[in-house]
This record gives C-alpha cells, sequence and structure tokens, in this order.
C-alpha cells in the first residue's frame, strides 16, 4: 500500500528528510515517533501529495502509495484515497456547523446526499461527537476540534490515513473513541494508517511496526513491541516505554486534599467566577486560589472549561460575573505577574527569530538579562535554532520557543494549557525541569494537560473539572492493593 524509497526533502540547503526507506503493507498500522524536528511531519506532507506539490521543497526518491506516485499524482486526486489529520487540526476546519465540516469531502466528490449522510453520521459517532453535530466548530474545546478533524478525514472513506499526532489534546475517553475506531477500520475495511506519535501507550494496540527517526533518517525500524522494548532505544531517541494498561479516570486516581498554606495570602484568587462566550457560560462559580510556589494540575475532559478558567485566570477573558485577582490586584502585568502558553503556540509567536522572541519580554520590559537569556534558551534546547523564523519550526520547537519566551520574566505565576504538543519526552522532560527550578524558586505552576505521566511525576496538587465546575481539590491518592501502569511510572490507586 505504501512504498518508499531513498526519500530526500530539503528546503533550501536544509535537509529535512535523508534516504529515508520503508514499506507498509494494506492494512498495517505504521506509527512513526522520533524528537521533535526530526522530520515526522514532513513525512507526512510527502505521503499526501503536499510536499512538493502545495509546499515547496527539493524532492529525490520515490513515494507509491495506494497505487498512485505521490510526486506524478494532482493532491486532490490523492485526496480521494489518503486522508490527513495535521499536527494543528484547527487549519482542517472553516465551516459554521459540525455536521457540514464532515460532510464536506463527500459533497464535493459528488455523492448522492442519502450517502453523505451515512459517512457522516459514521465518522461523528466512531469519534464520539454525534450529539454535536449542530455544534459551532469554533465552540469545541481543542480536544473536540481534534476528534472533528478525524471525522472529517474518515468521511471521505480513505485508503490509507495519516494522522500527526492525533492523541495529543485529547482527553481519556476521547482517545479510547479514536484508538478504538481506527482499530475497527483497520480491522473491518483494511484501513492503512500512518501514525506520527509521541504517546506510544496509547498506540501500542493499533500498532504493527514502528518507525524511529532521528534528525531525518532512520535510526530504527520493525515490529513495534519487539523496537520499544530496548530501554537503550528508548532513552537515546527520548521515547516514553509503551505499557499495555488502560488509562484510567481521573477521579479514580486523586483523593481530597484540603491543605493549603496557612496565613500566606494567595497568589491567584478566583472568587466565583463564571465566564464564557458570546454570553453562554462555560465554567460556573468557580472559586480557586492558587499560592506562590504551589505546583498544581487542572485535569479533566475535553470541554470541561479548563483552557477557559486559564483564559479568565490570565486576564484574558472578562468573567460574566464574579473577581480575579493576582497577587492582590484585579490589574496584573502581563508576563511579570502572570504568563499563559496558549494550546496552540503560533497564536502568540510574531517576531522575525527564535531569539528575539525569547527576548522580547524581558526587553519590553527592560529587563534583559544576557546570562538568565542564554538560561532560558539553554533550558528549552533552542540554542541552534536561535537564528530560526518561529513558522519554519516543527509544531513542537514552536510550543518550546513559546514556552521559553512565557518564563523569560521569571513571573510569578506561568499556566501552561497542554504544553505537549509536539513534544517527544526527552524535550518534555528537559522543560518540566526547567519549571521545577522556577518553583522551587517561588513561581507557582499551574500546568494544564490530559497527560498522566506529567501530573504524577511533577504535580503536588490536582484540581479535577467536570462540566464546567471545579468538582475536587485534592492529590494523588496513597499506595493500595489497586496498582496502575501510567506511561512508565508504577502508581497505586484507591
Amino acid at each position: 500500500m505504501i512504498r518508499v524509497r531513498d526519500l530526500t526533502v530539503s528546503y533550501g540547503t536544509n535537509s529535512i528528510l535523508q534516504n529515508v526507506t520503508f514499506d507498509v503493507n494494506a492494512g498495517e498500522c505504521l506509527v512513526v515517533t522520533g524528537s521533535s524536528g526530526c522530520g515526522k511531519s514532513t513525512l507526512a506532507h510527502v505521503l499526501t501529495g503536499l510536499i512538493p506539490h502545495s509546499i515547496p521543497a527539493q524532492v529525490t526518491g520515490s513515494v507509491q502509495i495506494a497505487e498512485m506516485d505521490a510526486f506524478a499524482s494532482s493532491v486532490d486526486t490523492i485526496a480521494q484515497k489518503v486522508g490527513i489529520v495535521f499536527q494543528n487540526p484547527r487549519t482542517h476546519l472553516f465551516h459554521l456547523r459540525v455536521e457540514d465540516e464532515v460532510a464536506f469531502g463527500p459533497r464535493n466528490l459528488g455523492m448522492r446526499e442519502e450517502e453523505v449522510n451515512a459517512r457522516v453520521d459514521r465518522a461523528l459517532k466512531a469519534v464520539g461527537l454525534a450529539d454535536m453535530r449542530n455544534s459551532k466548530p469554533a465552540t469545541l474545546s481543542g480536544g473536540q476540534i481534534q476528534r472533528l478533524a478525524i471525522a472529517a478525514a474518515l468521511a471521505m472513506n480513505p485508503k490509507v490515513l495519516v494522522l500527526d499526532e492525533p492523541t495529543a489534546s485529547l482527553d481519556v475517553p476521547g482517545t479510547q473513541n479514536v484508538i478504538s475506531a481506527l482499530e475497527t477500520l483497520k480491522r473491518q475495511y483494511g484501513l492503512t494508517i500512518v501514525l506520527i506519535e509521541h504517546r506510544l501507550a496509547e498506540v501500542r494496540r493499533l500498532a504493527d511496526h514502528v518507525l524511529i527517526l532521528d534528525e531525518g533518517r532512520i535510526a530504527a525500524q520493525g515490529h513495534f513491541d519487539d523496537v520499544l522494548r530496548n530501554p537503550t532505544t528508548l532513552k537515546q531517541y527520548g521515547l516514553r516505554r509503551p505499557t499495555a494498561e488502560t488509562l484510567t479516570d481521573w477521579s479514580r486516581l486523586l483523593i481530597p486534599n484540603g491543605h493549603h498554606p496557612d496565613h500566606q495570602e494567595p497568589l491567584l484568587d478566583l472568587q466565583n467566577i463564571t465566564a464564557g462566550y458570546d454570553g453562554h457560560p462555560i465554567i460556573h462559580n468557580i472559586d480557586l486560589k492558587i499560592y506562590s510556589g504551589e505546583f498544581v494540575a487542572l485535569v479533566g475532559d475535553n470541554g470541561t472549561g479548563k483552557s477557559t478558567l486559564a483564559l479568565a485566570a490570565a486576564g484574558l477573558l472578562k468573567p460574566i460575573h464574579g473577581n480575579v485577582t493576582v497577587n492582590g490586584t484585579a490589574r496584573p502585568r502581563p508576563g511579570l505577574d502572570i504568563a499563559l502558553l496558549f494550546q496552540n503556540p503560533a497564536d502568540q509567536l510574531f517576531t522575525d527569530s527564535v531569539d528575539e522572541e525569547v527576548a522580547f519580554g524581558p526587553r519590553n520590559y527592560r529587563r534583559f538579562d544576557a546570562e538568565i537569556h542564554e538560561h532560558t534558551l539553554a533550558s528549552a534546547d533552542l540554542h541552534q535554532l536561535c537564528a530560526r523564523r518561529p513558522f519554519t519550526l516543527s509544531i513542537g520547537q514552536q510550543q518550546r520557543t513559546a514556552l521559553a519566551a512565557c518564563i523569560a520574566l521569571r513571573p510569578a505565576l506561568v499556566i501552561l494549557d497542554e504544553p505537549t504538543l509536539g513534544q517527544d519526552w526527552r524535550h518534555l522532560q528537559q522543560l518540566m525541569d526547567c519549571l521545577v527550578r522556577l518553583n522551587q524558586q517561588g513561581t507557582a505552576i499551574l500546568l494544564i494537560t490530559h497527560d498522566y505521566k506529567l501530573v504524577h511525576h511533577y504535580a503536588r496538587r490536582v484540581i479535577l473539572v467536570e462540566k464546567g465546575r471545579l468538582i475536587l481539590d485534592g492529590k494523588i491518592a496513597p499506595a493500595s492493593s489497586s496498582r496502575i501502569h501510567v506511561e512508565g511510572f508504577v502508581h497505586a490507586t484507591s
């Protein structure tokens, strides 16, 4: 179904892929992994014909996919047999209703409306969005948008489906829905899948083979379990150990805590906050206090209001009612009192180089310190990228740039909204360890994530949100007889 031989891709003098060769048989799932910036997304663009037809690049070698020559066939011809879900799913979406978004591809093929409706129904059900068919895509959470993009690709009934980090923004039910849907399509319809992922535990039951890229070259390939059972390989290429256990609902992993600093004023104080969009509340009557030096995780399913809470806390979304104060003031200084890393890093990158991006805040406040600047670049592994324009970087590299810019001023509170997008485990650990050092110096951290391993490894307090309401303020449950593996770490729950 897929035959790639000696594929080399370059942008000018910058070589991205070098002599890549592999095969994928019909009905198989190939997982492509490796550190951020190693060429994974470029490979996806080649397989779908976007490179070189829509994205200019120098390409040599050969790519056969779904009985087509990817270099000789047009993008619209390839699109009828090869679907793609991009790393940033928002780039897919432009309709005003979920249903119309999923129907767009089949309708453009001139199908009868009965067939279009049947495909829409199947695709929405497969990703767990059947009850949101009349919703506006603009009102969906990041994880729901991810599932909508997958549904739009599935509605085309492709022979090959290429997915670039499809689980990065998904909660546990959403991840399970998507993987189960892909399993069914693979088993019943012989769908061939190329899955670009850092979160290997989630895709283990779907994967047949794995291909590890390192600086544009194939570092290892073979049967998924055979390659990834080698701890040396995992460590060398910054990969997580894939575990077989099913992830567990947060409510089973947490117990109430209720112990917060005595006789200390809160750094962030949310008092009876209700907030949303166009007068429609997403979060309701939230009371939350975060203190200097705390490392807090905010968890919950997609669409529960985590990002809305973050925007309200950062002063970027005016509450419908309630009060927000940071360090006792309702008008915090952006970047100094509070910094927010957006879910989509492209939303906060705007200078001409990585170096300028990281230095912008300190220079704007006239607090630039060359030593701190160098340390910030090093903590995000950005030294080799300093001269690059941010929008020429991979999503993972953009995420590291945006986070470095957030922490460059050493703010009192850092809020991170899903910082795992595009990050291999090695770079993610490096960034988190930098945050731990800041936290030890008094900076408060509010981490919004679906990533169990990050929460278990770093957070000392966990806040669970359901349907826009704070239902539990606690911590990881202590050891008991029930053991749960969390992406390579073993933890216990009640």
